[in-house]
């Protein structure tokens, strides 16, 4: 009890580490609740958000519960609930947002509403920026108040309901300190003068959220060592990464939990070897759970030794994709060596500065850095020995 009332600075001072108590906070699970939250935020610029999402369970991720912080309440909202969501995300896309970790939560609300952040801090970028070792929020919580935050809840299934006691507490703790934490990593990053660059971060973030999370393309079922391919392997991959997709969907469950992707690949090796269709299934233990899905599976691997491999979506090359030539893999090593050594000098991990992709797109067209990376980024790389020679030559 005494550690608990020691103020948060002296237990920095001295070591000494505690669980936190969970705030006070407002379910709202029920047609009609979302009035107040509406109200505070009418009052408010600056709101602190989290979500929790399911995608573990379902075919599809799923945003399954929303918490606010709004001056010192705490709103958890389920956002499986039968309510109307239109005004709140009206009014929060107003909002200044104080965030952790923002990029996963941003894709999702705009895969669910199209929603667009208007301003934003997220703490993770701001410990990256401060060469933070660990930049989750339990190890900021951590070394900044002393807090143990339990990772319990990580990985629960956010989609059950009801919501026990002790996810709600999770989740309310998840947003309870970040306003606090964004005043003392803004304080530091000032000292550094790195305000900017952090504004430019989440900016960048809030923009790179707009295209939502990648779906699958026509070549998502090109996996593993799939490239080792050439005759009737190629179309039972095919045929049984399709069927596996299309199980999924519709038994509304991950992929992953039909079959894993070592099983796909032993049907395509199979059947690359010549094997007949009952030969080749008949040669892999399907297991208690595939038991039901053998019928179709059948099919589906019947379907791929009939199909044409030259028929199948290949990739087209592009001046992306093409190897660097001689000339700018030097480029390449010597921004990479330029790079390390300015990063060393700021503290800074060098991949912020620009990554090795980053690095090869440069190399390979210099005179286009400012399409590349953030203007902070940028001033950096121009003042590198390496560049400023590629770009007198």
């Amino acid at each position: 009890m005494i550690k608990r009332l020691l103020p948060r600075s002296a237990r920095r001072l001295l070591g000494v580490k505690v669980k936190p108590e969970p705030p006070p906070y407002q379910l709202l699970d029920q047609p009609g609740q979302l009035g107040p939250l509406l109200d505070a935020l009418d009052r408010v610029e600056e709101v602190a958000l989290d979500t929790e999402a399911d995608n573990m369970n379902c075919y599809r991720t799923k945003i399954c519960l929303l918490q606010f912080l709004i001056e010192d309440q705490v709103y958890l909202v389920d956002a499986l609930a039968p309510m109307k969501f239109d005004r709140l995300w009206e009014k929060l896309a107003t909002k200044h947002l104080v965030m952790h970790g923002s990029d996963y939560d941003l894709r999702l609300l705009h895969d669910l509403c199209r929603f667009e952040a208007k301003s934003m801090f997220d703490t993770m970028l701001a410990a990256q920026l401060l060469n933070r070792q660990r930049v989750g929020l339990a190890a900021l919580m951590e070394d900044y108040f002393g807090f143990i935050m339990s990772k319990e809840s990580q990985r629960a299934n956010w989609s059950r309901r009801p919501l026990t006691k002790k996810l709600l507490d999770y989740a309310s703790l998840d947003v309870w300190h970040l306003p606090e934490l964004r005043d003392l990593l803004t304080k530091e990053l000032a000292k550094l003068s790195r305000l900017d660059w952090l504004d430019q971060q989440c900016r960048r973030q809030i923009e790179s959220a707009q295209v939502g999370f990648p779906g699958n393309d026509e070549y998502a079922w090109r996996i593993g060592k799939s490239e080792r391919l050439r005759g009737a392997g190629l179309g039972v991959l095919h045929a049984v990464w399709h069927w596996r997709e299309q199980t999924a969907e519709r038994l509304d469950t991950p992929p992953f939990k039909v079959c894993n992707n070592n099983l796909l690949i032993k049907l395509a090796h199979a059947a690359e070897s010549g094997d007949s269709a009952d030969a080749i299934l008949g040669a892999i233990h399907l297991g208690r759970r595939h038991g039901r899905l053998i019928g179709s599976l059948a099919s589906a691997v019947k379907r791929g030794l009939e199909a044409d491999p030259k028929s199948l979506p290949r990739r087209s090359r592009n001046r992306e994709h093409r190897p660097l030539s001689a000339a700018e893999l030097s480029l390449q090593d010597k921004l990479k060596a330029d790079r390390d050594s300015v990063a060393g000098k700021l503290n800074l991990d060098p991949t912020l500065i620009a990554n090795r992709a980053q690095l090869a797109q440069i190399a390979r067209t210099p005179a286009e850095i400012d399409a590349v990376l953030l203007p902070w980024q940028a001033n950096l790389v121009r003042d590198l020995p390496a560049f400023h020679a590629a770009i007198a030559c």
